[in-house]
């Protein structure tokens, strides 16, 4: 099929088809997400985008990234729009038309904000770090296993590294790596590219190869939704919330942690991965790290189980609660001998993006007062996106296990 039949063909939307033959301007590059051929969106090499979207009966269609644009109808019965330059990195999207919104099907899916998003990848010039190489290639599996405490049969994504198939008498530290709110277990592989940026890290030998577990936190005991769950057993923590992107809903306070999420994983999770796969089954081999709702997570398991895990990561994702934050009392105490604590946590790293607020450099302030040891890490010019998440992933695993 040419290019110019297979566009007419990605342009069915709602169930209508039109014919096109208008390609994009030829400085504007088709986004690396689209479908096979799909000429837009595209991308300008000042990162505008431009959106084409097939609705002939539509009265009103607008494009949902960043502040939202209103798309106009052209002589050939396509909508159209330019954005604004767009910040480089990854960008969930979606289509509004006559107010039913949905996602575009020039492009591919990912899982955000609890449903399914088209998405734009604008260039980052630099994000070598996060493409792929010729170098060794790690595996990503899908590991089934049924958990005993939420009675269900759950799915991991599980990175192996590149040796692992060859070095079979080695055993591997364990990274348990967490999702943010309305994502799932594939966010980081799919999101993230976490398997292409270790895989360059290992290659450089910047990090040491290691395994890295990624489960969904929504985590649940029988007969109980995420919902109520949440509103009857998790204490929230007035942490500063993202700006909510057009047609997904406000964030709201964020969860502090899952007491199930943590039961599963010390009663089900971990022990099928000792099970299932050569790992250095004890603290020094061991840690935990999330984004946003799965960095809060991660303090939460951690830090009431030391014995368990030597380093801890927060991507956005720690920033002490509401009320400020007292290292005598918070988490049990478990931070009031920082001596003793300095010593049993080998690596505490936070992230931020710049342009998500001050709530995490205090934080990593008030630990340093308090004699915590800890990495800050700020992403410029990023704000609660993948982008400073990638950027955290790649300054966090070469730190981890020395």
């Amino acid at each position: 099929m040419n290019r110019v039949l297979l566009a007419a063909a990605i342009t069915c939307s709602m169930g209508v088809c039109a014919s096109v033959s208008a390609q994009p301007p030829a400085d504007c590059v088709p986004s690396v997400l689209n479908i096979p051929g799909a000429p837009y969106p595209c991308i300008f090499p000042d990162h505008r985008v431009m959106f084409r979207v097939a609705a002939p009966d539509a009265t009103k269609v607008r494009i949902r990234v960043g502040p939202g644009f209103d798309m106009s109808k052209e002589p050939d019965g396509l909508w159209y729009v330019t954005t604004t330059p767009q910040v480089v990195g990854f960008h969930y999207y979606t289509v509004s038309i006559d107010g039913a919104v949905v996602a575009d099907p020039a492009t591919q899916t990912f899982f955000g904000s609890g449903w399914y998003n088209s998405a734009i990848e604008v260039p980052d010039p630099e994000g070598d770090y996060y493409r792929m190489k010729d170098v060794p290639r790690g595996s990503i599996n899908q590991r089934w296993y049924y958990s005993k405490v939420t009675q269900q049969w759950r799915r991991a994504y599980i990175y192996t590294p590149p040796d692992y198939d060859t070095n079979t008498k080695a055993k591997y530290p364990v990274l348990y790596l967490m999702h943010g709110w309305g994502e799932n277990e594939q966010g980081w592989h799919v999101q993230g590219h976490v398997d292409v940026i270790m895989d360059n890290l290992i290659a450089e030998q910047k990090a040491k190869p290691m395994i890295i577990v990624m489960e969904n936190l929504n985590a649940v005991k029988p007969g109980e939704s995420a919902a109520l769950y949440h509103a009857r057993n998790v204490t929230t923590q007035a942490v500063p919330a993202p700006p909510t992107p057009p047609g997904q809903r406000p964030a709201g306070p964020r969860p502090l942690g899952s007491g199930v999420f943590t039961d599963m994983m010390l009663t089900d999770l971990m022990p099928m991965v000792e099970r299932s796969y050569r790992v250095a089954a004890d603290r020094d081999h061991r840690a935990m790290a999330g984004l946003s709702m799965g960095g809060m997570q991660t303090f939460t398991t951690t830090l009431a189980h030391l014995d368990k895990f030597a380093y801890i990561g927060g991507f956005s994702g720690s920033t002490g609660g509401r009320g400020g934050f007292d290292p005598k009392t918070a988490h049990d105490g478990v931070m009031a001998d920082a001596a003793a604590f300095n010593k049993k946590v080998k690596v505490l790293f936070l992230g931020i993006g710049s342009e998500e607020g001050p709530g995490t450099k205090a934080f990593s302030e008030q630990l340093t007062q308090a004699g915590i040891t800890n990495v800050f890490f700020l992403s410029p010019g990023t704000a609660h996106e993948w982008l400073t998440w990638r950027r955290c992933f790649k300054e966090f695993a070469p730190r981890l296990f020395r």
